[in-house]
């Protein structure tokens, strides 16, 4: 059995598999740490063989008194009721991904710590700045046309979220570009709502329209009102201390002088 300690924004979190394709996914997108005691955030234990590859992306969820588990056709998560304590089932590294998306995203709503938010995030003076919308609308794109400029995520941004100020942390869950582990969280400067035009303009929306809009850009697997209503305040303590535009961009980085 192999195992590493990895940190995923603020978490320690302890990885437990035998596969040796599991280990090279961790080292390519995860982050080791050390650390002094035996304590950790979260463990979780991996183990491969299992399911059938991505059908869609539908998740059964189950509680009992002790446990709750989130089954898809590609994964199993089978977890203590704080996330603290997990094992994991997969069929491919796509599922693997996915899995652990899951389980962050569930671990950090109920400890009311912050969001997993679907989008790309890129920093500029220091700064953090979100570039979300539908399927197609351009989060990668984004991210690429900003280079040289840092980026926090292409495809999941993890936002902690507290009544002080928004951070945003570097994000193990990547699509197509590759952390270089120097980009350190930074305070959310502007949220973006993408859509690709032939000028480029930004207006700045309500707070109302955009909280309604960024509602469906979190990821989070309903099962409980509880935990759905801690997802509804994180989303409105965001909004409050963020300013989001709806930024009409062309395919090219002149964007940012709408931004900068």
């Amino acid at each position: 059995m192999n195992k590493t300690c990895v940190l995923i924004a603020e978490h320690y979190t302890h990885l437990k598999w035998e596969s040796n394709w599991i280990g090279e996914f961790i080292d390519k997108y995860f982050f080791h740490a050390t650390i002094s005691s035996d304590w950790f955030d979260m463990k979780i234990s991996i183990d491969d063989n299992y399911g059938k590859p991505f059908k869609d992306y539908e998740v059964d969820i189950t509680k009992s008194s002790k446990y709750i588990t989130f089954r898809r056709a590609d994964y199993l998560i089978k977890a203590t009721l704080d996330y603290k304590d997990v094992t994991i089932y997969v069929h491919d590294e796509l599922a693997l991904k996915h899995a652990l998306m899951n389980v962050y995203s569930s671990y950090i709503v109920y400890h009311n710590w912050g969001l997993l938010l679907h989008s790309s995030c890129v920093l500029d003076n220091k700064k953090a700045h979100i570039f979300t919308g539908h399927s197609g609308a351009g989060k990668s794109t984004v991210a690429k046309l900003s280079s040289p400029r840092m980026l926090l995520s292409d495809e999941a941004s993890i936002v902690k979220i507290t009544n002080e100020g928004i951070k945003v942390f570097n994000s193990p869950f990547r699509s197509e570009l590759e952390a270089s582990g120097k980009e350190r969280p930074a305070s959310l400067a502007t949220i973006q709502l993408l859509h690709q035009a032939t000028n480029n303009s930004r207006e700045v929306m309500t707070k109302s329209d955009a909280y309604l809009q960024l509602v469906n850009k979190i990821f989070y697997w309903s099962h409980s009102k509880e935990e759905t209503k801690q997802v509804f305040n994180l989303l409105k303590v965001l909004v409050e201390q963020v300013p989001v535009y709806e930024l009409h961009f062309q395919k090219n980085n002149a964007f940012w002088e709408l931004i900068s």
